[in-house]
């Protein structure tokens, strides 16, 4: 029998090489003291994008009304899920993509997975998004989170966003650029908090699942 661990990190890392979305800030990271005769610890300055690696939109991101991410509630980001695998499923993840793991008991938080290994280190234009209608049906069927391992619910180059505004109008949270590439399909808890940050239109996280008892 195959050893499963008690706790899966399904963060992707932070570093300079990070990919973020074309334009969009990446990651630095400087240090403003280091240990010597003036300092006696090492301090660090970050300068980044929100949306670099793991991370939580807020409603302020696609909405000029919306909250800020440190505004929003906590619930949605912990508790029950289930990681549902879509593999292959192109440029969209519809219905039929994911019909096999949805039942009456689905928890209130989804994650899925498009790739066979999370592209981590590169930006991907031609990344999977998820169908506008599945979303609906998700929010329909009680959830109240949707995660992906991909930069974005929407394709790359879109711009009216018909994914986050369903997120909007149903009230749905979300994460993205999740890596689940070590994740068997199946039932989770989820813990993935956001920052409090006041006046962020997003935050990142470190995005963790524990096996059930």
């Amino acid at each position: 029998m195959s050893y499963q661990p008690l706790l899966w990190d399904i963060s992707a890392p932070l570093h300079a090489s990070s990919p973020v979305y074309p334009g969009d800030t990446p990651y630095e990271q400087r240090w403003s003291a280091t240990i010597g005769p003036d300092s006696a610890v090492n301090v660090s300055t970050l300068t980044l994008s929100p949306h670099i690696g793991t991370h939580a939109d807020a409603p302020l991101h696609y909405d000029n009304a919306g909250v800020a991410i440190g505004a929003v509630a906590l619930q949605a980001f912990i508790g029950p899920c289930r990681v549902i695998h879509a593999l292959g499923c192109g440029p969209l993840v519809e219905w039929r993509h994911i019909a096999h793991a949805v039942s009456a008991d689905l928890p209130p938080r989804v994650l899925l997975r498009t790739y066979a290994s999370a592209p981590v280190d590169r930006w991907d234009a031609q990344l999977s998004a998820v169908a506008p209608e599945t979303l609906e049906r998700l929010a329909d069927a009680g959830v109240l989170l949707v995660g992906i391992d991909t930069a974005s619910v929407d394709p790359a180059d879109s711009r009216e966003l018909p994914s986050h505004q369903v997120l909007r109008r149903r009230g749905l949270r979300v994460l993205e650029n999740l890596v689940l590439d070590a994740v068997p399909e199946g039932d989770y808890e989820l813990i993935a908090l956001p920052l409090k940050l006041t006046t962020a239109d997003a935050s990142p996280v470190r995005a963790v699942l524990r096996a059930l008892a």
